[in-house]
């Protein structure tokens, strides 16, 4: 009897560790809808630096990811991939980040046939910045979520729960309603 309940304990135990390290996240509370978007500067796949700054004037839609060539990720790459026309036709730049490295993005991109930049926050600055820099089964990821940030550089919409396989559309019925206000 003495073993059952250290061995339900230690299991428990385990479990509590595991789901742990699912959530640990650093939040930025004060990064809301209407708020000021941060700044930031990555290399994308190419090695070419990105800034929010050089698309001042145009919808930005940031949109972060765990880790490349993973199934949700690859999912989500693919419908952005699949949909560029229309968020090109809302004058609309995707920006994909994970903190995977510049040749992994590359990789991922050509492997894919990605038509916009993946940007590597290797030391996770940007994720921090925005709130999703997460620890998940003991690696240090972003949070798949996606900033909606429009011309003017502040955040229109913010999407905490992503689904990989509707997530595009979504925004672009979103981008639509955004567009007639």
């Amino acid at each position: 009897m003495k073993r059952n309940i250290s061995l339900a304990l230690l299991c428990a135990i385990a479990v509590a560790i595991v789901m742990g390290f699912t959530s640990i996240g650093i939040a930025n509370d004060d990064l809301g809808v209407g708020s000021v978007a941060p700044e930031f500067e990555l290399s994308d796949q190419h090695g070419q630096l990105h800034s929010l700054e050089d698309y001042r004037d145009q919808w930005v839609v940031l949109y972060f990811y765990p880790k490349d060539d993973t199934p949700g990720c690859t999912t989500e790459a693919c419908e952005f991939r699949d949909n560029i026309f229309a968020f090109r036709d809302f004058n609309a730049q995707i920006l994909g980040v994970s903190l995977d490295d510049v040749e992994s993005h590359k990789s991922f991109a050509e492997e894919y046939g990605l038509p916009f930049p993946l940007l590597a926050d290797v030391d996770g600055t940007t994720s921090t910045a925005y709130g999703v820099k997460t620890r998940m089964f003991g690696m240090t990821v972003a949070k798949r979520q996606t900033f909606l940030i429009g011309p003017d550089g502040t955040i229109a919409k913010h999407y905490e729960k992503v689904d990989p396989a509707t997530h595009s559309q979504q925004v672009l019925s979103d981008l639509s309603d955004l567009r007639t206000q």
